[in-house]
This record gives structure tokens, sequence and C-alpha cells, in this order.
């Protein structure tokens, strides 16, 4: 269970979130500078520090206290167990796939951490690309590696920041598919920020939706978000 009371301000923009997430998969859907980004970035341990930039609250994971500025506790980002994929992953260009995925496996021995990188590499569906460099990545192939790298090392929460936008939609549906799976047997959370309301239906999830920095609903994500969903058929059918 995740349990989120935070603040945080940049120029104009103010966030100010409270909720406890309990489902194994939330979703967190707004538009563009809603907040959800920000979100994302203060539970991986991020923008502490931010110039311009101020958070405050309190993040419980499972029991462990994750961030408590009243109290002087933020955890740092290698040490949350939380691994977080961005619109933008940003693979180090001088190695090949398979030492990008095996980047955080260095306490494994060398058998075990290649077995771990072909795991990875098979769950997103990109085994082939194990030998080739970031340059010699599509949109869609950095996206799927970003993701197997983040998985590797086992994280205990996920956070995904529009992570699929670079696939087309029979490719996304697949990979949101496999990926639930593997989380749901592996015991591990997920929170997902998108602006594309077929995503966070597809995944049956908890929704959170935000609007300008609030909280406006928690629940089903067919419950809270049937509006955007009558919406996006009404769109549909005019075509």
């Amino acid at each position: 269970m995740l349990e989120l009371e935070l603040e945080a301000r940049r120029g104009g923009f103010a966030l100010q979130v409270e909720c406890r997430l309990a489902a194994e998969w939330t979703v967190v859907f707004g538009p563009s500078g809603a907040g959800k980004s920000t979100l994302l970035r203060l539970l991986a341990g991020l923008d502490r520090n931010r110039a311009g930039a101020t958070a405050n609250g309190r993040v419980v994971f499972d029991g462990d206290v994750l961030t408590d500025t009243a109290r002087g506790v933020w955890v740092r980002p290698g040490k949350r167990r939380s691994a977080l994929v961005t619109q933008q992953p940003a693979l180090f260009p001088h190695l090949s796939v398979e030492s990008n995925v095996g980047f955080g496996l260095r306490h494994l021995d060398g058998a075990a951490r290649a077995k771990r990188v072909a795991e990875m590499l098979e769950l997103v569906g990109a085994p082939e690309l194990a030998s080739r460099r970031p340059r010699e990545l599509s949109g869609g192939q950095t996206q799927r590696i970003a993701l197997a790298r983040a998985l590797a090392p086992a994280p205990r929460l996920l956070l995904l920041d529009e992570p699929f936008s670079a696939l087309d939609g029979a490719a996304s549906d697949a990979m949101l598919d496999g990926l639930q799976g593997w989380l749901r047997r592996n015991r591990v959370q997920a929170v997902m920020a998108t602006h594309d309301v077929s995503d966070a239906l597809a995944t049956g999830s908890e929704a959170l939706l935000l609007r300008q920095g609030r909280m406006a609903a928690l629940g089903p994500a067919r419950e809270v978000l049937a509006s955007e969903r009558n919406r996006l058929m009404e769109r549909l059918e005019s075509h």
C-alpha cells in the first residue's frame, strides 16, 4: 500500500495530493499540466532540491517511511526499491542493450546477471536487440529497453510516466497485458501516469484523477473515467 500526503510548488503551479493507493495497479490520469509527472517524481524521491521548487509531506510504502519532511526523512532514490520509467528514457549511449539492462545487477555473478537480462528482454519482447546500441533503436524499442532496465533490479514499486507513448495501440495493449501479469506474479505495485484514456481503461485498474494539481477522484477506472470513456466513444462513432 502507498500512502501519500504531499504538497509541492514550482513557479505558479501547486500540487496537493492526500490518499491511499492500495490497488496493485493505479493509473494517474489527467491533462497535460495536471501534475502527473510531478507526483511520480516525488514518489521516486526526486525533485527534493530542484531549483525554484519546494516539496513537503509524507510517503509511506508498505509500512516503510520514504518521505517525511516534518521529521527530516527523505530516503534517496537508490534506496527506495522503486523504479521510474519516463516518456523519454535515457539509456547509456556507449553501452549495448544487454549492458544497459544489466547495469543495476552488479551484485549478481555473470551467469545470474545474464539470465536476468535475458528474462527482462523476453518480457518486453525484445530479445533480438541485446547486442544493439541505443542509437540503433527506434523510439518504441528504446522505451521497451528502458522498462526492462527498470525491472531488472526487482523494484517493489514501479512508477511509469507515459511509458508507451512511442508504441502503437496494439503494441501498447500487449505490453500492458504482459507487464501486469508479471507485476502481479512478483508482487510489484505500479503507478502509471497517462493522459490517454484508452491506456487507463485497458488496465482495468484503480484511477486517480488529477485536475490542476488536486485529486478530483479516486476509484475504479471505469467509474472515475466514465465521462472520458463516453467522450472517446463519441469521437470514434463520429468517424
